[in-house]
């Protein structure tokens, strides 16, 4: 299994427009975080979880050049807004639609913003066409399986999900945006050879965890290596890293992890 960790930013993304703080202005490229997003292969099925608004920037510096389908964790627009630029994917499938599984809340959101791309198949070559589907408990594939649980966010709820390949039993759990980790999920992540965990910042923050919050539940899951994402500002990668548990770990962008 490979992750590829196209973005670990907040939604303002950092650099943030305005600002001359020393992450801001920081030469540490593990410092520049795009809007989070991850690309998961699973024995060669090529999963795409959100679309942060750079998608098309991440992907072309990553080269990610095929998605088989793709997962909304939810509607938030640092998590939605890059959706037109699968539209180059469909292409690549034949112009046909892509897959796209979510909540009911993250399914109306795509056909709020995209009611265009509910299609089939695209209008015309070029043009994006999202099948929705709603995420289920267990998607089982040829490749391995894919778990769904929520987590809290504010006023919604956020698909957590677990990857377990099949051929070599890897499993890797990616829980981005959730202010906690409810019981079912924690149980869902143990065993997970990679967790992935929001972790906004070292304030509380109403509806994400903070760095303190999230180290709580790493300690809780207790995977061999935890990576936080989604992370502000106010954050300096290393620094940060260097304050952690041995465990756990600052993502940035660009990160791959073989697992």
């Amino acid at each position: 299994m490979e992750v590829v960790f196209l973005g670990t930013g907040t939604s303002q993304g950092v650099p943030m427009i305005a600002c001359g703080c020393r992450v801001c202005m920081s030469a540490d490229p593990r410092n520049k975080r795009t809007r989070a997003s991850v690309h998961v292969v699973m024995d060669g099925l090529r999963v795409q979880v959100d679309a942060a608004p750079e998608l098309r920037l991440q992907c072309l510096r990553e080269r990610i050049e095929w998605v088989d389908f793709f997962i909304l964790t939810h509607g938030h627009a640092d998590h939605v807004c890059g959706m037109d630029d699968l539209r180059r994917f469909c292409d690549l499938h034949g112009s046909e639609a892509l897959t796209v599984y979510s909540t009911e809340e993250g399914m109306g959101r795509v056909l709020a913003i995209y009611p265009y791309a509910m299609a089939e198949r695209p209008i015309s070559r070029g043009y994006a066409a999202f099948k929705l589907a709603a995420m289920p408990p267990l998607l089982e594939l040829p490749q391995g399986t894919i778990h769904s649980t929520l987590l809290p966010h504010g006023g919604l709820n956020t698909l957590g999900l677990i990857f377990t390949e099949r051929s070599s039993g890897k499993k890797f759990a990616y829980y981005t945006d959730c202010k906690r980790v409810p019981r079912e999920a924690v149980a869902l992540a143990r065993g997970a050879d990679a967790v992935v965990l929001d972790g906004l910042r070292p304030q509380p923050h109403p509806s994400h965890m903070s760095i303190d919050e999230a180290v709580a539940v790493a300690a809780e899951i207790g995977a061999p290596v935890t990576w936080l994402t989604h992370l502000t500002h106010l954050s300096d990668h290393a620094e940060l890293e260097a304050t952690l548990p041995a465990a756990v770990r600052v993502a940035y962008d660009g990160l791959r992890l073989r697992l």
